[in-house]
């Protein structure tokens, strides 16, 4: 698969998408960075958005299995993971898989768990694998987390630690629909005899995997490569950040940038390319000083203004 035809099917997955869940194309288009750039999404919004929607949308869309996990305090590790269970027939221990053994899994309310369940989807979306009673399990290919939290209901909740926020490729939210938007959601309702739409299949499986490997062909120059390192330094040199990107989101950013050049049809990466991805890319990975949180400075600002700083080179 080219550059052209996996532009053709990621463009048909988010006009499918699209029929099923009312947010801008720039929002669907960064979840799909997630899925083109093999990472994981985070969705930070307040209940009722469609982040779940969305989530299921994608699993239809592309043909994937999906499963859900309601984050709340008493989950267990083994609830996500599995567990094994005594077979009285054959008087062996079998394991019996937990729903994280599904293409995409939407961590639901991730930050309503506590830290060790939370510990547990770590080494998942990292290795792509889980340990359960030092038994190594491999997960599907692909394997791929859309996690949700809401921003605004902090009671009885576990704040990811800045270890398991630097695993989520990009952070993202939808917002509330503009009038237009809300108004064709009822439109949409009093047309069909369900409460929640279908997305419609476009691809399948080995479609998937082929797609997720194109963005490894596009090409990114040698000046470009030093622009994203000097723009992931640029945040640990500034004085609201206490921690700044990591090299792992140095890595992030290259990678993204590479899937939005599949998204603009193109098989190369421009400076645009990586402009366009810094938001959702780099900003959960900052560390605010005291100061600037009291200050409520927005991590976004402190990348604008990265980007304002760091000059653009020029590729012929």
């Amino acid at each position: 698969m080219d550059v052209r035809e996996a532009n053709e099917e990621a463009q048909a997955v988010l006009d499918t998408v699209g029929k099923a869940v009312i947010a801008d194309r720039e929002f669907l288009e960064t979840v799909l960075l997630g899925v083109l750039g093999r990472g994981h999404v985070l969705l930070e919004d307040v209940p009722g958005t469609g982040k779940t929607l969305t989530a299921r949308s994608y699993a239809e869309a592309l043909g994937l299995s999906f499963s859900r996990v309601q984050f709340t305090p008493d989950l267990l590790p083994s609830d996500v993971t599995g567990t094994h269970v005594f077979n009285e027939d054959t008087g062996e221990f079998t394991f019996n898989e937990g729903p994280i053994f599904a293409n995409v899994v939407l961590a639901d309310e991730i930050n309503r768990a506590p830290p060790k369940t939370q510990a547990a989807l770590l080494e998942a979306m990292e290795e792509d694998q889980v340990t359960v009673d030092g038994d190594t399990h491999p997960l599907p290919e692909p394997f791929f987390v859309i996690a949700t939290q809401n921003p605004v209901e902090q009671e009885g909740t576990f704040p990811l630690p800045e270890a398991q926020i630097d695993r989520f490729m990009v952070k993202t939210s939808l917002g509330y629909p503009e009038l237009d938007g809300e108004v064709e959601l009822l439109e949409r309702r009093r047309s069909r005899d369900t409460q929640s739409p279908d997305a419609e299949q476009v691809l399948t499986t080995d479609t998937v995997r082929t797609l997720r490997s194109v963005p490894e062909s596009v090409r990114i120059e040698d000046e470009l490569l030093e622009y994203v390192a000097k723009v992931a330094r640029a945040t640990r040199e500034d004085r609201r950040a206490e921690v700044g990107v990591s090299p792992r989101g140095t890595q992030r950013l290259f990678e993204t940038a590479r899937a939005q050049a599949v998204l603009a049809n193109r098989d190369y990466v421009t400076p645009d390319d990586i402009k366009r991805v810094a938001q959702p890319v780099l900003a959960h990975r900052l560390v605010l000083t005291p100061d600037a949180t009291v200050n409520d400075v927005d991590k976004r600002a402190v990348i604008e203004r990265v980007l304002d700083q760091v000059p653009v080179p020029t590729i012929d």
